[in-house]
């Protein structure tokens, strides 16, 4: 695999070091990749506390799996590119050749194909998301103070607050009122403009994530076979950086929203990718540097 490729360069044909050879450098990148991943482990529990906030407002007896599994979809999405994230780190940095048994490499196939179904369905929630906003009509309602008794919540910015006799004078910003998640949230016009907003660009986001794990994926797929320039990898590489900046831009919408901590979560995640990026450059030169002289083919 990768990091066994690039071992066996870098250490002229032996995984191992010899006596007179130099310790394992630990650099200052690795020291902060592990930073990095440990603030996003830090950031996955925020994520789940968010979802428990937010569930606690929309929540229904009625509600099935599916209505669940769409609450917490940013919880099971932020699991899935974790787990991701460390068997790429595994894969590029980390193992050598000889820990890929055909067990483990079956173990980490199937580890992916189950993290590709919870992303796979967090698209699903963020598309119904979309489009149930851009189909709601606006209510019959003349004030807040219509919803006072029905036991709802106003919605504005992703906050939330408990519409009742006297908090519904001095909420509202418009005259036109919306109801979201099954009637379970009340928004007026800007409201629902920003709800909208946010969930488009939760939508981009999490396809631009899945464009870029696939690139990665055929990069060290095609490194793997030792192939590392051609085309359609220098393709790769371009439409990764293209999809950074998206992703750069989605962060900086966050802030604009004040939403610090989603744009700060982006920021790691950009960097933890980025970090497994350096990982595949790395190999990649030391792959065209080739085995260093007298110690053979490997």
């Amino acid at each position: 695999m990768a990091i066994a490729q690039s071992k066996e360069v870098s250490r002229g044909g032996s995984a191992t070091a010899g006596a007179g050879s130099a310790p394992r450098r630990l650099p200052l990148r690795q020291l902060i990749k592990i930073a990095v991943y440990g603030l996003l482990l830090v950031n996955f529990v925020f994520y789940l506390v968010d979802d428990w906030t937010v569930a606690s407002h929309t929540a229904r007896d009625s509600w099935t799996l599916l209505d669940w599994s769409r609450a917490f979809a940013t919880t099971l999405d932020e699991a899935a590119w974790f787990v991701l994230l460390f068997l790429f780190e595994l894969e590029t940095y980390l193992l050598d050749d000889d820990a890929f048994t055909r067990r483990r490499l079956a173990i980490m196939h199937w580890v992916r194909i189950v993290c590709m179904l919870f992303i796979g369905h967090t698209v699903y929630a963020f598309g119904h998301a979309v489009f149930t906003l851009l189909a709601v009509e606006p209510t019959a309602a003349t004030g807040l103070c219509d919803f006072a008794t029905d036991g709802i919540a106003y919605a504005f910015n992703l906050a939330y607050t408990p519409v009742n006799a006297d908090s519904c004078l001095g909420l509202a910003r418009d005259s036109t009122f919306y109801l979201l998640e099954q009637g379970t949230l009340v928004t007026d016009a800007s409201g629902l403009q920003i709800e909208r907003e946010l969930a488009v660009v939760d939508l981009v986001e999490i396809v631009a994530w899945i464009v870029i794990l696939f690139l990665i994926e055929f990069t060290v797929r095609q490194q793997d076979r030792g192939i590392t320039d051609s085309r359609a990898l220098r393709g790769a590489r371009s439409v990764k950086f293209c999809l950074y900046g998206v992703l750069w831009l989605c962060a900086a919408y966050w802030l604009y929203r004040g939403h610090w901590v989603f744009a700060w979560d982006e920021a790691l995640w950009i960097l933890g990718f980025i970090a497994i990026d350096m990982n595949i450059e790395e190999w990649r030169e030391e792959l065209e540097e080739g085995p260093a002289p007298g110690t053979g083919s490997g």
